[in-house]
This record gives C-alpha cells, sequence and structure tokens, in this order.
C-alpha cells in the first residue's frame, strides 16, 4: 500500500497546542494560606468515659468490701443503674445544671452516682462527711443542693443539719440499714429509699450531648481560715485529668490492675481515681466505711489490689498494724499513692524494705483536681537510698501541668534546687476562680498561687518546706517545720509530730514540737534533740516541746496547726523547755 502522508497541523489546532504549553506569566505567584485543622469537634465529656468503660469493659468489677462478704458489681451493672438513678432523677425534677449532693462512703453505689449525675448534665456534689456542722451547714446552702444521695448510716448527719435543707427537695437514702424514725422526721424534704426509687426506672437513659465547659461536679476547699471555697470542674478538665492521670509517668493503670482507692471519694474527686480507673478499665476495691488498718490489711491481702492511695495517716497505721500482726500480705501494691500532707521519710523506707512497696507521693490540691506532682524516681537512680531520697521529694511537676516559683513581690525565681519562693500553677485541670468568690490574691496573671512554699531543681522535682501560712521564721532566717517533722518521725516511739511557731522575745519564732508518742513509750527532749542533731541545722532543733495525744486534723486528714497555734496561746499545751536555741 502507498505511503500516506502525514496531515499537516491546521492553524486552529497549532495554536491549541501553544496555549496549553504557555508557561505561567513571571508576576504571577503562589498564595500561601494559614492550614486549618481537619479534626472532628469532639466535646471532651464524662459521659465518653462512661460510655466507653460500660462497652469495652463491661465485665471489669467494683468490689464492695465488707466483712461479711463483698459485694461484687460489673461495670455493666454500674451503667445500667445509673441509666436508672438518671431517670429517677429526672422524674424528681433535676434539670441540667442543678446540683445534686452525695452523703456517701466509696462504694459501688457512690460509683453509679459519679457517672449518672453528670452525665445527665447536672453537677455532682460529694459532701465531705467529716466536716464540722457549720461548715456542712454552709457548703450546702452555698452549693444550692437540690437532692442529696446518703448511705443510712450517714443519715444522722444530714438530720444533723435539718435547718441547713430548705431548698433541698428531696433525700434519697442508700442501703437496707436500721434509720431512726425521729431523725427522718425533722428534714424537711422528701425521703426515698433508693432501691425502690430505681425499682421501676428503664436502664436506658438518653444521655444528652453535654458542651465540655459545663460544671460536672463541684468540691470545696478544706482550708483552715475562712469559709471553704468551693471549685467546679468542668466535663473537660475531668476528661484531660484522667487520661494525664493515666500517664505511664503519673499513675500507670491498666485493665489488669485492681485499684483499692482509700482516699474518699468526696475529697477532689477521690484524687481523679474513679473516672480514670474507669476509663481504663481497671477493677475497683473500695473500702466503704471500713478505713480502720486491720480491715484494710485484711481487703489487701483477701483481694490483692496492686495500686491504693490514701493520706498519710491511713499509711502509718497500716504499717504499724502488720508489722505487729500476722498473717497480712501486702505485697500485691505495686506502688501506692500518698498524699494530703508531707510523707515521712520514714514511712516511705518501712513500706519499701520491710514489705516490698514503693511509696509515690503526691502534691496537690482542690483548687488543682489535685494531680500536680508525683515523686517518681528519675532514669539513673539505682541504689535504694537514692529511690528513697527521690520518694521522700514532694514530687516531679507532671505533663499538662506548669509551674513557677515567686518571691514575694513577684519576681520568677530559678529552677536550681536553692531559691525558695511561692509555688504557682497553670494548666487545663487548674481552677482559674472560686464560686462566687472573689480572690484575687489566689489568682493572678493567669496563675494560682498555691500558698506552698520550696524549691523546685533543674529536672522539676519540687519539694515543699511549708505553708505559707505554716512557716517559722526565727532571727530573720526561716525554718522548714515540714522537714523538722519528718525527721521526727524517724524517732523511737514517735507515731506523730507537728510542729508550730510560737513568739520568742529574742528570736521572734521559735519552733514549738507537738509530739505524740506510741503507748508506753518514755521517749523525752533530751533524746529527740540528740535524734535530730545530725539530721537537721542546729539552730533548727526544738527547745520548746509538748507531748499530746493526737495532733489536730483537718476533714481530709491535714495536720490543724491553727488549733496547735490556739491552744498553746490559751495556756492549754504543757511545755517543758529542752536546752537553748543555737547561733546561726
Amino acid at each position: 500500500m502507498p505511503a500516506t502522508k502525514a496531515k499537516k497541523p491546521t492553524a486552529k489546532t497549532t495554536t491549541k497546542k501553544v496555549a496549553a504549553a504557555k508557561p505561567a506569566r513571571k508576576s504571577e505567584k503562589l498564595v500561601s494560606k494559614p492550614l486549618k485543622s481537619t479534626m472532628m469537634q469532639f466535646p471532651l465529656t464524662i459521659t465518653q468515659l462512661f460510655l466507653r468503660g460500660a462497652k469495652v469493659n463491661s465485665n471489669s468489677k467494683v468490689i464492695t468490701w465488707a466483712p461479711t462478704g463483698s459485694r461484687i458489681t460489673t461495670y455493666a451493672q454500674i451503667a445500667e443503674n445509673a441509666g436508672r438513678l438518671a431517670n429517677a432523677l429526672k422524674r424528681l425534677g433535676i434539670k441540667p445544671g442543678d446540683r445534686v449532693a452525695t452523703v456517701m462512703w466509696n462504694d459501688d453505689h457512690h460509683m453509679e452516682a459519679y457517672f449518672a449525675i453528670p452525665c445527665m448534665g447536672a453537677v455532682l456534689h460529694p459532701l465531705n462527711l467529716r466536716l464540722f456542722p457549720d461548715q456542712f451547714d454552709y457548703i450546702v446552702k452555698h452549693a444550692d443542693d437540690r437532692v442529696i444521695i446518703v448511705h443510712d448510716s450517714l443519715v444522722p448527719l444530714v438530720a444533723r443539719s435539718a435547718k441547713a435543707l430548705k431548698r433541698v427537695t428531696d433525700v434519697i437514702i442508700v442501703g437496707d440499714g436500721p434509720v431512726d424514725p425521729n431523725m427522718l422526721a425533722v428534714i424537711p424534704a422528701k425521703i426515698h429509699k433508693y432501691a425502690e426509687l430505681l425499682a421501676p426506672e428503664s436502664s436506658v437513659y438518653k444521655w444528652p450531648t453535654i458542651a465540655e465547659d459545663d460544671a460536672a461536679a463541684v468540691c470545696y476547699t478544706t482550708g483552715t481560715t475562712g469559709d471553704p471555697k468551693g471549685v467546679a470542674y468542668s466535663h473537660r478538665s475531668v476528661y484531660l485529668h484522667s487520661f494525664g492521670a493515666g500517664l505511664g509517668a503519673t499513675i500507670p493503670l491498666t485493665e489488669h490492675d485492681t485499684m483499692l482507692p482509700i482516699v474518699p471519694m468526696f475529697h477532689v474527686l477521690a484524687w481523679g481515681l474513679p473516672f480514670g480507673g474507669w476509663s481504663v478499665g481497671a477493677d475497683f476495691l473500695m473500702p466503704e466505711k471500713y478505713l480502720q488498718a486491720e480491715p484494710i490489711a485484711a481487703m489487701i491481702t483477701q483481694h490483692k489490689p496492686t495500686m491504693s492511695a490514701a493520706v498519710p495517716t491511713i499509711w502509718n497505721d497500716l504499717l504499724r498494724f502488720v508489722d505487729k500482726n500476722k498473717g497480712f500480705d501486702l505485697t500485691s501494691m505495686k506502688f501506692v499513692v500518698c498524699g494530703g500532707s508531707a510523707v515521712p521519710r520514714s514511712l516511705i523506707e518501712g513500706f519499701l524494705k520491710k514489705h516490698g512497696v514503693p511509696i509515690v507521693q503526691g502534691w496537690g490540691m482542690t483548687e488543682t483536681s489535685p494531680l500536680c506532682a508525683l515523686a517518681h524516681p528519675p532514669r539513673g537512680v539505682t541504689s535504694v537510698k537514692q529511690q528513697i531520697d527521690y520518694r521522700a521529694m514532694t514530687g516531679r511537676v507532671v505533663p499538662g501541668v506548669e509551674l513557677r516559683i515567686c518571691d514575694d513581690e513577684g519576681t520568677e525565681l530559678s529552677w536550681d534546687g536553692k531559691a525558695v519562693g511561692e509555688i504557682e500553677v497553670r494548666g487545663p485541670w487548674i481552677t482559674g476562680s472560686y464560686i462566687g468568690v472573689r480572690a484575687p490574691e489566689k489568682f493572678h496573671d493567669g496563675w494560682l498561687r498555691t500558698g506552698d512554699v520550696g524549691t523546685v531543681d533543674p529536672d522539676g522535682f519540687i519539694q515543699i518546706t511549708d505553708r505559707s501560712k505554716d512557716v517559722i521564721k526565727s532571727g530573720g532566717e526561716w525554718i522548714s517545720s515540714v522537714e523538722v517533722e519528718n525527721h521526727l518521725l524517724g524517732a523511737h516511739g514517735v507515731v506523730e509530730a507537728a510542729v508550730v511557731g510560737i513568739p520568742d522575745d529574742r528570736w521572734d519564732e521559735r519552733p514549738l514540737a507537738c509530739v505524740v508518742l506510741e503507748e508506753g513509750a518514755k521517749t523525752t527532749p533530751a533524746e529527740l534533740r540528740r535524734h535530730l542533731e545530725p539530721l537537721i541545722a542546729k539552730w533548727w532543733i526544738p527547745e520548746y516541746w509538748t507531748f499530746i495525744k493526737e495532733v489536730p486534723k483537718t476533714s481530709v486528714g491535714k495536720y490543724d496547726k491553727k488549733v496547735l497555734r490556739a491552744r498553746h496561746a490559751t495556756g492549754d499545751l504543757k511545755v517543758v523547755s529542752e536546752g537553748k536555741a543555737a547561733k546561726k
């Protein structure tokens, strides 16, 4: 076949090809625009934690301990009862934002309230059952509680405050124990039995969509001066605190763990442990009202929890009990968290060396949800002595919290382990104000002034030397009452020790050591001074001493030093003098 000639491109075709290949004009530039996130707007709420745990860890358990036999409830059953409780509260007229109070022990029913109330949009208010009556009354009225859920054994506390319950419409009694009808008669609210109230309700509740900044719970400070102050925790802050607390660098927990929260659920939401433990599916061992050393030792031996949390007085009592009584085993615990007040070195040594249980000292407060610092030894620490040195410190600032120390003029100080100043913090679970109370002295420049005084080293380890209101200034120099107390607790026969400043004509203030001895102990001030001589500066050693039956404490177990100062001022303490104040 003859070859065919290729067609010449037409002018039209040629023009198109030239146009397609035409380069961009030099004057044209690419415009760079800010890149916006493509992430979903997902609310961080307790509801998300609750529903996830109920579904994914439905078989995890909440064990409520009793000497006659433990009650075991699964996450799935807790979730069903939370639905019934939410329906019942809605029927009683509870609306989003209403406060529902609890006066309860750590048990499965309290867990039901912990989720039902905030997830329905109301506000959980755990009432401190150890408050003085006037403080209890003040808080009930200030929070404007509408419903109170109370354990049958604690009804007398509610009845005692009957005059403060004018806006409370309903009181729900948990348990089947006997209740004095005379007490019920004085309560100006409708009385319901928990089981009967929930029985007709559906376990299915249409949980509403909640804004993450809505209030989920409220707790009140237990300060030793002035009225208690309310702190409202948002859903977002609780959610983030749960995640922050569950990091490997803080309180590492998984569904393989069993948690024993001895710290009361009315004390800063049990340090966030109910929400944090639920979020990972850990089992709970709840002590209910059995908070003495013997039942705690028994429940640990029986159910073998892997971690626990409580104030130092609880661990002191437990250590003395198990050391004197055979048949109890604490070795299941990988660690225990101890906070609320400074942890004595002798207590840390006793648990680690005698029972192989590490104590992790923690620091925080109601205003901080409470997690701020935990005393995990850093990398490279191998010897037991080094471990104890770090565990005896206040703690290392945790991820999610920013911290600084400032002098009296507000100037930020160095993290050199030497500069002493007031500790200030900020972060996503740190409160920015109190409920209905202006406190400019506590909040400034976006930071919370904690009132704790101490140092921070270059690695972020905090050492609190005192509360600002408890520091002892002697001859123009500071004495750390906390450090003196911790060393006294290592002396033979000493059970408790609190050190306060008292007036002195020469030095302005000198330390008064208030000591509690074991029954039968004959330890003298001279022996205690000799014990302190190699441990602290000579001029820190007290020359004034008093022996008392018990150190007065706040409702959450902290030393109430204002009571000791008042007792000294009125001559109620028998003070003896031993030695003289050394020169600096």
